[in-house]
């Protein structure tokens, strides 16, 4: 692989040659979205548990890294829409394509987080070590066969709390499902459309908050229908066509995109924080409303992510090492995705043998996981390249 070359000057060569078309930033935005992604998992012992949540210290350092990393996931999606929208390969060859390199790795990884507990239990390890590796795990999780199993057996229909971020992989693989009949409409779709389509999605985003606030049914939904006036409008394909949308029509300056983005991640960022803090700070809410201000479908969350890929979009990037650098990551991005819930677990008992200060730990464990999670994926390419696209991704 020209990654590993050590004469620098013909991978730079070989680099230019072969990445004409390529947009750095682009990758600088998966990056970006990696690191958050990884930082937010991290971050899930400050927030999940109720003990957690009464530790002042605790719920404030969760609170302002809770808040700051919420674009990670819209930050994806945006760029899935940016580089794959519109679709021009045939369905069939778009799926093959497309759905076999998410599937497969899936599949792989889900099987290893549900036999990982079963593992533990044949080494002879305490249950407590899934407690302390997993933040959703509970107090007393399952080591036996039979839970494993049933784990096993609801891969097609969820995640678990073994498989947490894989919830990711469900969404993605009905976008991929949904694209090549968005595309036909995106194809033919005037400037007018996209931006009433935006539009309406963009009223969307205050749903959640409606059900909320002023009631749990809203636009003709009611117990026995879920799809409301705007549902069809709803959910992460106006991330998608965002970022398609959002690929070139930035024309503003660089001190302009500066300006505009802090004025819409400020705005963002406080009502997210704010909201999130006044959730947590009331005894007995429930999850969904525990939630409500950290969900990425919201208006708070889409002003930060709109300020992260305008903002992105201005940064230039130069030195051919970081270029690679960056290029690397991207290629390793799913297999890291995979493999990161593994390392945050680790992280978390290797940290807490650390006398860090509270603010620290976040950080330090989403480094930690990063560089670990990386160098296996790229390891793994490097020794094992055929194996390494279906098991990596």
């Amino acid at each position: 692989m020209s990654y590993h070359c050590p004469n620098f000057a013909i991978e730079k060569i070989e680099y230019q040659m072969k990445n004409v078309n390529h947009i750095v930033w682009a990758d600088l935005i998966r990056v970006i979205a990696i690191l958050m992604v990884i930082c937010i998992h991290c971050s899930d012992p400050f927030n999940v548990s109720p003990e957690a949540r009464l530790n002042p210290e605790y719920n404030l350092w969760g609170s302002i890294y809770g808040a700051f990393l919420r674009p990670c996931v819209p930050l994806f999606v945006m760029l899935t829409g940016m580089l794959l929208l519109p679709v021009e390969q045939e369905i069939g060859q778009f799926y093959k394509k497309k759905m076999l390199r998410v599937i497969v790795p899936f599949i792989v990884w889900s099987l290893l987080y549900n036999l990982f507990p079963w593992f533990t239990g044949i080494l002879g390890l305490n249950n407590s070590v899934l407690s302390e590796m997993f933040a959703y795990a509970g107090e007393s999780p399952s080591q036996t066969w039979d839970s494993c199993l049933h784990n096993i057996l609801m891969i097609p229909f969820n995640f678990n709390t073994y498989t947490v971020p894989l919830w990711y992989i469900y969404m993605l693989i009905g976008l991929y499902l949904y694209m090549p009949f968005f595309s036909a409409w995106l194809k033919q779709a005037t400037e007018k459309q996209m931006k009433i389509f935006l539009s309406v999605w963009f009223i969307t985003l205050f749903l959640p908050y409606c059900q909320e606030y002023i009631s749990s049914y809203i636009g003709g939904t009611c117990a026995w229908n879920d799809y409301g006036t705007l549902y069809y409008f709803s959910g992460f394909s106006g991330y998608l066509l965002l970022g398609y949308y959002l690929k070139d029509r930035n024309k503003l300056s660089v001190k302009k995109t500066v300006i505009l983005s802090l004025i819409l991640f400020s705005v963002g960022y406080a009502i997210t924080y704010y909201g999130f803090r006044n959730m947590t700070s009331q005894p007995d809410i429930t999850e969904r409303q525990m939630e409500l201000f950290f969900l990425y479908c919201s208006p708070n969350v889409f002003l930060m992510t709109v300020a992260w890929y305008l903002l992105i979009q201005k940064v230039k990037v130069t030195s051919p090492l970081i270029i690679l650098a960056l290029k690397n990551i991207t290629k390793c991005g799913l297999g890291i995705y995979m493999v990161h819930y593994f390392a945050v677990g680790i992280g978390y008992l290797a940290i807490d043998r650390i006398d860090l200060p509270i603010f620290m730990r976040i950080p330090a464990t989403a480094l930690f996981v990063f560089i670990v999670s990386w160098c296996i994926v790229a390891l793994f390419y490097k020794v094992l390249p055929k194996a390494a696209k279906w098991i990596m991704g």
